[in-house]
């Protein structure tokens, strides 16, 4: 029988399994039908190396590919990130002691690309909706890695370099990590020590992920630049413009996009449209029209996730991109007279009662609320 390795996307929480399980002796662990009750559950399967027959599994993806009959419980996209978070924050803590290093983030790429491709509208809505989730070093991370992502598809970038760039995403602050967390509860200007780290983390990622057996030298590489400005001013190699590969770029603007809109004690954040603004005009001057162009139309001045007053009084959850930046698809959560609504509404902001006003915090949009109660089952925890 041939065996294939057990992968996040090959198990739905709440599922019964479609096949048998196999350990490394290649002994039945468990039987196809058996239900997969959570997370960690999840998690454990996929630790410990387990094994699925390899023409079955084949099969079944094929069969997945056809029209699927009435099921009760869509995947979610909410609980793979989770998922890819709980994994990402386990292999990236133990780097230096991981067998099958670079296998592993690229299956943490795979589950990620997984779960945009579900619905890419929460993918996004989870970089702003779902911060509490995990460690920011990590969170960020993987952020980062959706957003360039959906830049990238956008660009219709060959799937090799997309993964490249997820996965330098994803272990671009390996050479920092640890203080990263640490600068979180840090108010006073940063010491020469961790100035120094900061410059030099690219490169002692390089390094790092170099001795865990990375041999891909475009996720190298782009790991090497990403803080590498186009006016010379960047490190670890102050490069120019000419000498930074646009998939470079992209993940840098990713990067600070999503540094600027995260919740951060000694930052204050931004809006999401101020933000992206931010990064992208420097001194009065874009930096790169094409790429700019590109993050407006996929990440938006009001991207899924972020809040808005229309000119209803309403405030609203972006939950969509619309047919422009300025368009976006909302859910009402608040009234125009500030009352609490009994479930989302949706409107139309291309029509003028409900067009957007102005885009407003999460403090001004002050409501608890579930990314189910906005997306469904595919936002389901």
């Amino acid at each position: 029988m041939d065996h294939r390795r057990l992968s996040m996307t090959d198990i739905a929480v709440g599922e019964p399994l479609p096949w048998d399980v196999y350990g490394t002796d290649k002994k039945l662990l468990l039987r196809k039908g058996q239900v997969v009750q959570n997370e960690r559950q999840v998690e454990v399967l996929i630790e410990r190396g387990l094994y699925i027959d390899a023409q079955l599994a084949g099969s079944l993806s094929s069969k997945r590919a056809e029209p699927p009959p009435k099921i009760l419980e869509l995947p979610s996209v909410l609980r793979l990130i989770n998922l890819v978070n709980k994994r990402l924050e386990r292999l990236l803590y133990t780097f230096n002691s991981e067998p099958d290093m670079e296998a592993k983030i690229l299956e943490v790429v795979k589950a990620l690309e997984h779960a945009g491709n579900m619905n890419p509208d929460i993918a996004l809505g989870c970089v702003l909706l779902n911060q509490e989730a995990g460690s920011y070093a990590v969170r960020h991370c993987i952020d980062t890695a959706i957003v360039s992502w959906a830049v990238l598809r956008a660009m219709r970038k060959p799937p090799e370099e997309i993964t490249a760039v997820m996965a330098a995403a994803l272990t671009m602050n390996l050479g920092m990590l640890r203080m990263q967390d640490q600068l979180q509860n840090k108010s006073e200007p940063l010491n020469e020590k961790e100035q120094e780290i900061i410059k030099k983390h690219p490169e002692e990622s390089v390094n790092l992920l170099r001795q865990a057996g990375v041999k891909n030298e475009q996720w190298l590489s782009y790991v090497l630049l990403h803080h590498e400005n186009e006016d010379g001013t960047g490190y670890p190699r102050g490069k120019d413009a000419g000498e930074i590969p646009q998939n470079v770029k992209i993940l840098a603007i990713a990067d600070r996009y999503c540094a600027r809109i995260a919740n951060r004690k000694y930052r204050k954040t931004l809006l999401p449209g101020l933000a992206l603004r931010d990064v992208l005009v420097s001194g009065g001057k874009t930096s790169d029209p094409t790429l700019a162009a590109y993050f407006v139309k996929e990440v938006g001045t009001y991207p899924p996730g972020s809040f808005v007053r229309l000119q209803s009084g309403e405030i609203c959850v972006v939950t969509g991109r619309g047919a422009s930046p300025t368009t976006p698809t909302v859910h009402a959560i608040i009234g125009p007279r500030g009352a609490p609504l009994s479930f989302p509404i949706k409107r139309e902001t291309s029509k003028q009662l409900h067009g957007v006003r102005e885009a407003v915090s999460a403090e001004q949009a002050s409501l608890r609320f579930s990314l189910q109660q906005l997306w469904g089952q595919e936002a389901a925890l």
